[in-house]
């Protein structure tokens, strides 16, 4: 197990699923000076700033990147993470993602409050039914999202969080 210190970068993310049991994920282009090498989906979330808690992390992405205001003490425990090396040329070493879960009914996603980054990067967003999810040949992070779904809709709040693929 890696130490907390270790890690170069912590990020929450949050796994939002609507009241038809379909799971929001956001589309970027893997590379915005060259739209052609295509894109990938990935669920709301980002880097955890100093200071905050997971929770409030996601918490404040989520407002950010969907235009969701939710409280941190809403989203709970995580439910899942994924932890490994990467170097992604902004900053290379040993990352951890830690998934929420949340469930809402239903909710128009308003990306207004984006980074300006990545408005560069996002393409457009989706809600997902976990079987298309389960079959798709799109690139989708974290790796195991529609099997760590299904379980998730069986067992809302795991014992202990999953610990899922590292996808780079």
């Amino acid at each position: 197990m890696t130490d907390e210190a270790t890690y170069r970068r912590r990020a929450a993310r949050v796994l939002l699923l609507d009241g038809a049991d379909r799971v929001l994920l956001l589309q970027y282009l893997s590379d915005p000076d060259n739209p052609g090498l295509g894109y990938s989906w990935s669920v709301p979330g980002g880097g955890v700033d100093e200071g905050e808690s997971l929770a409030q992390a996601a918490a404040r992405e989520l407002r950010e990147e969907v235009g969701l205001a939710v409280h941190p003490d809403q989203l709970g425990d995580p439910v899942a993470y994924t932890s490994g090396y990467a170097d992604l040329g902004w900053a290379a070493g040993n990352f951890r993602d830690d998934f929420f879960r949340l469930r809402v009914d239903s909710h128009e996603v308003d990306v207004s409050g984006m980074a300006g980054y990545e408005l560069t990067v996002h393409v457009g967003h989706r809600w997902w039914p976990v079987p298309e999810l389960a079959s798709t040949r799109d690139t989708v992070h974290p790796t195991g999202l529609a099997a760590l779904l299904t379980n998730l809709l069986t067992e809302p709040r795991p014992p202990h969080p999953h610990q899922l693929p590292w996808h780079h």
